[in-house]
């Protein structure tokens, strides 16, 4: 696999994650993430273990410079990247009255605006090469009503869909990957304790399995990942519920 993977919010979570199991392939990575001090430290690991050339770039993709920054290195024909990653992203609180908008508004910008720029930057450069991969990390709360963050990444989905039925015949695929609650650092994040979220322990999902799961789907041209039975069950079930009770329902949890 002598390729370079570029991974936006690679610092930790799922976005770490990803750079590990891609490094153990032998890609050599360009890990994006606002934290410098964590992509150094990450960096320094992966080279030593896995023994991969590791690019480092520290931008805040809600900023023009910084997504002007990153789009350019994606689209670099003279250091072409093969596996664009669209991981970076936060939550919100479900209640979007009571959300402070210029919160909500960098929740768009960085779950709509920055995939669909480093998309549109990687797509330029892979289609002229013929063949790449984009992997967007989206959520199973794409499939349910689920405030904003249930909006923007089942933006992300539908995009992903597209795209992947439109450039997969050109050697290029989409694929939204959509766990459901993850053990990563992403709730703390958002001021939550662990075990607090309200969510049964049989509805957790490790995170090295939805990366495994999602680049075994990536690169079988799907164009949606659900790396789990349980959540390919709840969405089905949750597509035939009245719009008020499935609301509820997605009110679980954080």
């Amino acid at each position: 696999m002598a390729k370079t993977a570029l991974i936006t919010g690679a610092s930790s979570g799922l976005g770490a994650e990803f750079a590990r199991q891609l490094a153990a392939r032998g890609a050599a990575l360009v890990l994006v993430a606002r934290d410098r001090g964590a992509l150094d430290g990450l960096a320094g690991d992966l080279k030593a273990q896995y023994g991969v050339a590791v690019e480092v770039l520290a931008a805040d993709l809600v900023s023009q410079d910084g997504l002007d920054a990153v789009a350019a290195r994606v689209g670099d024909p003279e250091r072409p990247v093969e596996v664009l990653v669209n991981n970076a992203g936060f939550g919100l609180g479900l209640d979007f009255a009571a959300n402070d908008i210029a919160d909500e508004e960098r929740h768009l910008d960085l779950h709509v605006r920055a995939t669909m720029r480093l998309t549109h930057a990687a797509l330029g450069a892979m289609l002229e090469r013929g063949h790449g991969r984009v992997i967007n990390v989206a959520s199973v709360a794409a499939f349910m009503p689920r405030g904003t963050y249930g909006a923007v990444k089942a933006w992300v989905v539908s995009f992903s869909r597209w795209a992947n039925a439109t450039y997969a015949p050109r050697g290029v695929t989409v694929t939204a990957v959509c766990p459901g609650f993850t053990h990563t650092n992403f709730h703390e994040r958002m001021g939550l304790a662990p075990g607090r979220e309200g969510v049964p322990p049989f509805m957790w999902l490790d995170a090295a399995d939805v990366v495994r799961a999602g680049l075994r789907d990536a690169a079988a041209g799907r164009p949606v990942s659900l790396p789990s039975l349980r959540y390919k069950v709840l969405v089905g079930a949750v597509r035939l519920l009245p719009a008020s009770l499935a609301a509820r329902l997605a009110a679980t949890g954080r």
